[in-house]
């Protein structure tokens, strides 16, 4: 049992979540350094004797391991392990009456809007001068870029709205100080993020300014690449299109989450668009950026999914080759519309159908990698694992996507670099090849 000493409170923030979530944690880890604190990230040492958990609640599965995080904690407390435990994020914010109630051991909840809040308790000043000093816990050569926070649209299945409110856009200032910050500081890739980039700064200038906010942060120097996540089909901005094809540190890739695309289901999730509309913007990308890599993420098993909607959907999947996907399966989420409906495909269909999607992409993307063998191409290197050196291309974002392995017994490269890389074979989500020396 640890006892109280004189030594300075030591913080470990722990992260659950997306990256959305990240970038809130480094806010929050900046603020803390700046007023003395000694911090940590997700540490490993037992050395903390305040722990704060910034939590998810977006799914069944994020809010069960929030929750088993801070009961986790709670118990570390009780045990005398650390003094005090706090817990902010999206759980915090959307249950904050129920976790009081159920795990009264944490010493106080903070919403999602509440960082000056949470500072002021652990005896830290909130510092406004801190624009564009934010420290990043991500590898030093990539970081997560926020553009904006919450979200107007009114999808069914979706919690964002009630946990992170309404769309609040970053004026382009205070984006291109952040950026300028980060680059001082060794980043290379800046990976933009928010609830919907694509309704970028509509609410601050009237228009949607995404294609304008891509050439000021691409004329920034130092920034080598910039990658876009989390667009929004309905009302896509086609010309920030053209400022992808045309500026050589946008990386060709694009996430955009369509989540389905029978007529019915994206009635049903109020998604403000149609299938041929879909169809048609997939192609338009495809067409206004030759070679860009897409990403999308899907939903199975949404309340009304009947058999037709979720073969119109693999048809649609086989037919439209994306080179990165993913899938959730439906969670029924109080709060939202959908919530309001019976949900009404079993548990095991839904996993079945992701399943049988999932299996359709490992086939599309086993193809698309095969067809880089012998092809050179431009990789960033994020860590050394297993003996090899594992990188990205452009058509990579981290954690989620494909990767690039060079045996380290036969090149050399340094972590957070540029090298080309050659590709010698494919696996079904990997590439694997040499550095060719500069």
């Amino acid at each position: 049992m640890k006892t109280r000493s004189l030594k300075k409170d030591k913080v470990n923030i722990i992260t659950l979540g997306c990256s959305k979530n990240i970038v809130d944690s480094e806010e929050l880890y900046s603020q803390l350094k700046a007023n003395d604190f000694e911090v940590d990230h997700e540490s490993d040492k037992d050395d903390a004797n305040i722990v704060i958990i910034n939590t998810c609640g977006f799914i069944d599965n994020a809010k069960e391991e929030s929750i088993n995080t801070i009961v986790r904690w709670a118990e570390a407390k009780q045990a005398g392990e650390i003094e005090k435990l706090y817990v902010t994020g999206c759980l915090s914010q959307r249950y904050m009456p129920e976790l009081q109630k159920e795990i009264p051991e944490v010493d106080k909840y903070f919403g999602t809007t509440h960082l000056p809040q949470l500072l002021k308790t652990v005896g830290a000043d909130y510092k406004h001068e801190l624009v564009g000093e934010r420290l990043i816990t991500t590898p030093s050569h990539y970081a997560y870029l926020k553009i904006s926070e919450g979200c107007d649209r009114p999808c069914s299945f979706c919690a964002i709205p009630i946990m992170r409110g309404k769309h609040v856009s970053k004026s382009f200032e205070q984006i291109e100080a952040e950026v300028k910050g980060l680059v001082k500081n060794g980043t290379k890739e800046l990976l933009l993020i928010a609830q919907d980039s694509t309704f970028y700064g509509l609410d601050l200038y009237g228009e949607r300014k995404l294609a304008e906010l891509l050439k000021r942060i691409s004329d920034i120097n130092g920034v080598d690449w910039i990658r876009l996540h989390y667009a929004y089909p309905s009302q896509f901005p086609l010309e920030a299109l053209d400022v992808m094809a045309e500026r050589e540190n946008i990386c060709k890739y694009i996430d955009i989450p369509l989540q389905h695309v029978s007529e019915n289901m994206l009635k049903i999730m109020r998604r403000g668009i149609t299938r041929q509309r879909t169809v048609d913007l997939v192609q338009t990308i495809r067409e206004r950026v030759p070679g860009i890599a897409i990403r999308t993420t899907l939903i199975a098993g949404h309340p009304g999914e009947t058999q037709k909607d979720f073969e119109d959907l693999a048809e649609f999947v086989t037919q439209s080759r994306f080179d990165r996907l993913g899938i959730f399966t439906y969670s029924h989420e109080e709060g939202t519309h959908a919530g309001t409906l019976i949900d009404d495909v079993p548990q095991d269909v839904k996993e079945e159908r992701a399943a049988a999607i999932m299996e359709i992409q490992q086939g599309i993307s086993a193809e698309i990698n095969k067809s880089r063998v012998g092809n050179e191409y431009k990789v960033l290197f994020d860590r050394k694992e297993g003996g090899y050196y594992i990188g990205r291309t452009e058509f990579d974002s981290p954690e989620v996507d494909n990767e690039v392995l060079v045996d380290a017994k036969e090149n050399f490269v340094r972590i957070g670099d540029f090298a080309t890389v050659k590709i010698e074979s494919a696996e079904d989500f990997d590439l694997y090849g040499k550095v060719i020396p500069s």
